[in-house]
């Protein structure tokens, strides 16, 4: 019987991030301990979420309108308490908080988070994958660490991410230089490398989108899903998948490429989706995996949020499917 080889030369996200701390000679290491801090949120998370499903929390709602499980709230609480006490972070926006968080003095430090906590929680009791996002902003020079700080574009961003929870717990996070996928490995409870250098396809076959809304589509938006679904003679039509949670329909787009899209319509007219939480660190991924993410009209990560729970319409994914859609709202 032979004897199981084991690998001893790993590559945790720890080590990842140290490595890329190293090769720059002007850091602090601040940032690798704010990345230490949400690496360790997104694992309590993970644990939570494997745990028996859990009840309403009282019939709280959040800032958007959607009801509170007990899980967002435990997430919620996980992640503004790993945040505050790294040091390193100044001003936190949740989801579920309806006010920016300021960080009191002694343990304020250079960075603004932003984050959902638990994308996709209408989900849970379904036991489909849900998440967190998450996205880094430096504060301002010469700024004490206010609202202002948050309240940028979308490519002021200097870290963008998010972690998938379902069979496994998965992160994927880009610093600006690329995008890495990561695994929690349960038996040693640390995030592996097991997607580096993630590149979205240029074109894909999967389109994603909630056609539930599609009576209240604009023209553009009708045009384009329609011609993925009725492509000219010697074309496949594009294959439909919608879960419903940012989180696991970006994955996929990302590994498999296509489009993701939650458009603007009649309806909605700014989109349902959050700019600063939602909508940037996806672009920011998005882009940096060699994609694409428009509003239909601009690209995402130029929109200026005008608050902290602004909402922005989206398209994201492989580069040459996106251009079509810019095409046709042309």
């Amino acid at each position: 019987m032979s004897e199981e080889k084991v690998v001893t030369d790993i590559i945790t996200l720890t080590r990842h991030v140290l490595d890329e701390q190293r090769r720059h000679k002007d850091a602090t290491g601040d940032l690798t301990l704010l990345l230490n801090a949400i690496q360790l949120g997104c694992k309590f998370v993970a644990t939570n979420v494997r745990k028996a499903r859990v009840g309403l929390a009282g019939g709280a709602y959040n800032i958007s309108g959607d009801e509170q499980k007990k899980l967002d709230v435990i997430s919620n609480e996980i992640f503004i308490n790993a945040l505050r006490s790294s040091g390193k972070v100044a001003v936190m926006v949740s989801e579920e908080n309806d006010e920016a968080i300021i960080v009191e003095e002694g343990l304020k430090g250079k960075y603004c988070v932003v984050f959902d906590p638990l994308d996709g929680s209408s989900n849970i009791d379904a036991g489909v994958n849900i998440g967190t996002i998450f996205g880094v902003y430096r504060v301002a020079e010469g700024s004490p660490g206010t609202v202002k700080d948050v309240l940028r574009p979308g490519n002021e961003m200097v870290v963008a991410g998010y972690c998938m929870y379902g069979s496994s717990a998965n992160m994927v996070i880009s610093v600006g230089n690329g995008v890495n996928g990561y695994t929690l490995d349960d038996s040693i409870g640390e995030f592996i490398l097991t997607h580096p250098n993630i590149r979205i396809p240029s074109r894909g076959k999967i389109y994603s989108v909630n056609e539930g809304n599609a009576k209240y589509w604009h023209e553009a938006c009708e045009e384009y899903f329609h011609s993925l679904k009725f492509p000219p003679e010697g074309k496949n039509p594009y294959s439909a998948r919608y879960i419903g949670s940012m989180v696991a329909d970006v994955h996929r787009t990302f590994l498999y490429g296509g489009i993701f899209a939650y458009p603007a319509d009649k309806k909605s007219k700014s989109g349902k989706l959050r700019l600063l939480y939602e909508c940037f660190p996806m672009a920011f991924l998005a882009e940096q995996a060699g994609g694409k993410a428009i509003t239909g009209h601009e690209r995402v990560l130029d929109v200026c949020p005008d608050g902290i729970h602004s909402r922005c319409p989206i398209f994201l994914g492989s580069k040459d499917d996106v251009e079509d859609v810019e095409r046709i709202y042309k």
